[in-house]
C-alpha cells in the first residue's frame, strides 16, 4: 500500500491527481517489476489489469497473420495501458508487451471502473489522456508512411528517451525494425549515418544519444507535435488540481 503521493510520481497520470483522489486509489495500486518482452495482454483478451509505468516502457502491437507485428504506440511514465475499459471494452484490440524492464503500478481492471465511476477528477484526467493518445496513435500511423525511415527513427529515439528519462536505451537494432515494422538492413544503414554525424553512439546492442539537439532537428514534424499535446495536457491537469 503506498503511503506518500511522492511514491506516485514515477507516473504522471498518477502524480497529477490531487491528494484525496491517490488516497482513494492507493490501497488497489501494486508495484510489480517487469521484464522485457513479457506478455502483459494478448490480441483480443479480456483486460484483467491495467498498468502505470514508472521506469518501464509497454508497447502495443498490432500482430499480422504471417506473425509480423508492428509498434501501434508505446506507453512510459506518461501513461497508462488498458484504455478499453474505460471506453465500454472487455478486450484488447492490440498486443501489449514490455518492450524496456522496470517497474509499473498494477491495478485490476475492476477497480479501475469502479474509481472511474465515482471520481470526476479521475474521469477528465483519463479523458485528457486518452485524446493525447489518440493523437499520438494517428499521427504515427502518418509518419510511418509519409516520412523517411531516418526521420522515423529520429523520431522513435527521441521518444523512447523521453519515456525512460534516460540518453541510453538497450535495444537492438532489429527490436528498433520490429517495432517501426520495416527490415534491419534499413535501420542499420539509417543508424549507421546517424552515427557517422556523432548524434548517436550504438554498439552491442546499446544505443546512446550523443546530440539531442541534432536528432530533432533532423525529426520529422511528428515528434513535436505529439509531445507538444502531451505537455499541453499537463498544465491543464495541474490546473484541474489546483480547482479541485
Amino acid at each position: 500500500m503506498l503511503t506518500l503521493q511522492s511514491d506516485l510520481h514515477g507516473n504522471h497520470l498518477l502524480g497529477a491527481l490531487p491528494s484525496h483522489e491517490w488516497q482513494a486509489l492507493a490501497p488497489d495500486l501494486e508495484l510489480v517489476n517487469l521484464r522485457a518482452e513479457q506478455l502483459l495482454c494478448d490480441s483480443g483478451q479480456r483486460i484483467h489489469h491495467v498498468y502505470f509505468p514508472t521506469t518501464a516502457v509497454i508497447s502495443l502491437l498490432s500482430t499480422m497473420e504471417d506473425g509480423g507485428s508492428v509498434e501501434l504506440t508505446a506507453v512510459g511514465r506518461e501513461g497508462m495501458t488498458g484504455v478499453p475499459i474505460l471506453t465500454g471494452g472487455e478486450t484488447m484490440p492490440s498486443r501489449v508487451q514490455v518492450q524496456h524492464a522496470g517497474f509499473a503500478y498494477r491495478m485490476s481492471a475492476q477497480a479501475l471502473r469502479q474509481h472511474f465511476a465515482r471520481s470526476d477528477m479521475l474521469r477528465r484526467l483519463m479523458m485528457l489522456y486518452m485524446h493525447a493518445l489518440l493523437t499520438q496513435i494517428a499521427q504515427t500511423a502518418a509518419c510511418n508512411r509519409h516520412h523517411s525511415l531516418s526521420s522515423q527513427l529520429c523520431r522513435w529515439l527521441l521518444s523512447e528517451t523521453d519515456r525512460v528519462a534516460s540518453n541510453e536505451l538497450a535495444v537492438t537494432q532489429q527490436r528498433i525494425a520490429d517495432m517501426l515494422g520495416v527490415r534491419r538492413e534499413g535501420i542499420t544503414e539509417a543508424a549507421g549515418k546517424l552515427h557517422d554525424q556523432g548524434l548517436i553512439h550504438h554498439n552491442r546492442g546499446r544505443i546512446q544519444v550523443l546530440d539531442r539537439e541534432g536528432l530533432e532537428a533532423r525529426a520529422c514534424e511528428c515528434y513535436r507535435l505529439v509531445r507538444s499535446e502531451f505537455d499541453r495536457l499537463l498544465p491543464r491537469l495541474r490546473q484541474a488540481e489546483t480547482v479541485a
